[in-house]
């Protein structure tokens, strides 16, 4: 009885599904790199990994409880946890609760100011779920949620957040906006039918070029962070490998194909990998 119980609180965190994570781990760790030219300290490095782990299952218990009474009636999502009756609301509250106090603990080994950032990263992980009832722009809420590892990372190792920080975060934004809706593109039938709003839903047949601009923008963020740090050909070299992920993604979402729209989201963890490496060699290099 224990083991299947504690199945149920696994998938409720999508533990079962690291793509989440790995997807809000990557742009944390390009901040990381960039504000430590490198060579991150230890300590700090271990809590931001493990920080996103515990958040993003929080990010996905609070989810699931927001879309409790939606969830029955969206064919990729009936069987979660709560929305199959496996785990009640108020276990689901108080599991996230747990969950955010452990990053709490976590983000204690850190120095002040990042413990002042980390309410805010709390405040806009719960709120986020809550968003789709109210704007077509929930995605990117996720992307000020999910990007907000950007200046805490940044806090962690100097105590401070530069300009090239928020030039990240802003393409991190940008970035979740446009993964998130290739997500959404899956369930754009079944939100239109409750009455979910999503930028799957307000970008309608202009979805293609709308997110090709924003993929452009993305890599020209990108590009400037590169020249702020003055980072070399090992960097520059992984952009091009990220903007072919991205005329890959295009390719896959031209049909809108639910399966495709699908993959072409899962595809974006390359492009967050492709990046990261590029600072990772760079930095080696120097």
């Amino acid at each position: 009885m224990f083991t299947e119980r504690a199945r149920h609180y696994w998938l409720l965190a999508r533990f079962d599904r690291p793509i989440g994570t790995l997807i809000l781990l990557w742009p944390a760790l390009w901040a990381l790199w960039l504000a430590s030219n490198g060579k991150p300290d230890l300590v700090v490095l271990t809590v931001i990994i493990l920080g996103v782990i515990v958040m993003r299952a929080a990010g996905c218990v609070i989810n699931d409880y927001a879309d409790r009474d939606f969830d029955p009636h969206v064919e990729r999502t009936k069987q979660r946890p709560i929305a199959a009756g496996n785990i009640s609301p108020k276990a689901a509250l108080i599991f996230f609760a747990v969950l955010c106090l452990v990053a709490f603990g976590l983000v204690l080994l850190l120095n002040t100011f990042t413990i002042l950032l980390s309410f805010v990263g709390v405040f806009l992980a719960a709120s986020y779920p809550f968003m789709k009832r109210y704007t077509h722009l929930p995605q990117a809420y996720l992307g000020i949620a999910f990007g907000w590892a950007v200046p805490m990372a940044f806090a962690a190792q100097l105590n401070t957040i530069p300009l090239v920080a928020w030039v990240l975060y802003l393409a991190v934004i940008l970035w979740a906006l446009v993964y998130d809706t290739m997500y959404a593109m899956v369930d754009k039938d079944d939100d239109l039918k409750i009455g979910v709003k999503s930028t799957a839903i307000l970008f309608g047949n202009y979805d293609h070029h709308i997110m090709s601009a924003l993929q452009l923008i993305i890599l020209l963020l990108l590009i400037l962070v590169g020249q702020m740090q003055q980072l070399g050909s090992f960097y520059y070299a992984s952009l091009i490998a990220a903007a072919g992920f991205s005329i890959y993604q295009q390719k896959l979402i031209f049909h809108r194909e639910k399966s495709a729209c699908f993959k072409a989201f899962l595809n974006n963890n390359w492009f967050g990998l492709a990046v990261f490496i590029g600072l990772v060699l760079d930095y080696a290099w120097k």
